[in-house]
């Protein structure tokens, strides 16, 4: 029982981490998309104003996530962290250099400056969820073993890999887009309001194409995974779908209400589907179970206990920075001068 509610546990910890932060690296992407320094500014100042109060908050649910599984399935984590070292550590110097990217742009003097280091920002968006996925690839295509004891290439770039290191671009894209109709909407911006949306549904039509392209690539790489998913894990892939569709047509018809929700839902259930589809086992093709690859009893019950204690800490505070962004409370300085007119 233990064993499955901190697998329970990180699984939703990694469907906030999946919803939250993945917008944030979207709305890199589309920031390199945005156009030349002057046709492209309007937008990457909503992009700006919209991440900066959440951005570094948001990996918070990534620390959570390494924590409990080393913790609680040091087996596991032992054996990713060797084969996929590699990416795993593109993944976290992307993360470095975009956060550095974003800070330090807003201060440099010189549109040739501010240029490198938002291009920085930008593909270091790209990048790292790219990585990430491959490194879920690698595990859906067993390609991750027990005995490892040094990252190998061929682990993370097989087409599994690369199908869902573009899967979580392109939802990333997708949420990022999505989340930003609903920003427009709040400032009354008709004109970013239909940017967005158009760039939401040709996000969204990717990620539902790579999608139904990786299944057969699934099937082949891991039959058990993909009958999971088409098994008892169908409810949810089916739900994941209904939600895409969903927020297509409100898309088409002009719709903002429940864009977000319906976004957010929709990751939620592919990532909880991947859980169930592949449940109990944690590596596949190596035996290793929730059961067999978990940390000892006690050290189950703490690591919940704390989970427990840092949700009724971290949530409220999460929420208040969400009413307080949702209300336009957090302006970052460069807007506060501008709506005051500067220093002067």
């Amino acid at each position: 029982m233990t064993d499955e509610l901190a697998g329970a546990i990180l699984l939703a910890v990694l469907t906030l981490y999946a919803t939250l932060a993945g917008a944030d690296f979207g709305g890199g992407l589309w920031d390199l998309l945005a156009g030349g320094a002057r046709a492209g500014r309007p937008a990457r100042t909503l992009i700006d104003e919209t991440i900066t109060p959440v951005w570094e908050a948001n990996h918070v649910w990534l620390i959570f996530a390494l924590v409990i599984c080393w913790t609680c399935f040091p087996s596991a984590f032992a054996a990713v962290m060797s084969s996929a070292a590699l990416p795993l550590w593109l993944a976290a110097l992307g993360i470095v250099l975009r956060g550095a990217g974003f800070a330090f742009r807003k201060e440099v003097r010189g549109l040739r400056s501010e240029r490198v280091l938002g291009a920085m920002f930008a593909l270091s968006s790209l990048l790292t969820p790219f990585f990430m996925g491959t490194v879920v690839g690698a595990v859906a295509a067993r390609r991750v073993k027990l005995d490892a004891h040094h990252s190998a290439l061929a682990a993370w770039t097989g087409s599994t890999s690369l199908l869902i290191g573009g899967l979580f671009v392109a939802v990333c894209a997708y949420l990022a887009a999505v989340y930003l109709i609903g920003e427009a909407v709040r400032r009354d911006d008709r004109r970013h309001e239909r940017y967005f949306r158009r760039r939401a549904a040709i996000a969204g039509v990717g990620a539902g194409a790579v999608s139904l392209a990786a299944l057969p690539v699934l099937h082949h790489s891991d039959a058990a995974l993909y009958h999971g998913l088409t098994g008892r894990a169908l409810p949810l892939v089916v739900l994941a779908a209904a939600c895409g569709v969903a927020v297509l047509a409100l898309l088409a018809l002009g719709h903002s209400r429940g864009l977000r929700a319906l976004s957010a839902l929709g990751v939620a259930a592919v990532v909880w589907g991947w859980g169930v589809g592949q449940y109990p086992t944690l590596l596949p093709g190596t035996g290793l179970t929730i059961f067999n690859g978990s940390a000892p009893h006690d050290t189950l019950v703490a690591i919940i206990a704390v989970c427990g204690l840092a949700a009724l800490l971290v949530g409220p505070a999460f929420l208040l920075l969400f009413r307080l962004h949702g209300r336009q409370l957090l302006a970052s300085e460069d807007s506060s001068h501008a709506a005051g007119g500067g220093d002067g």
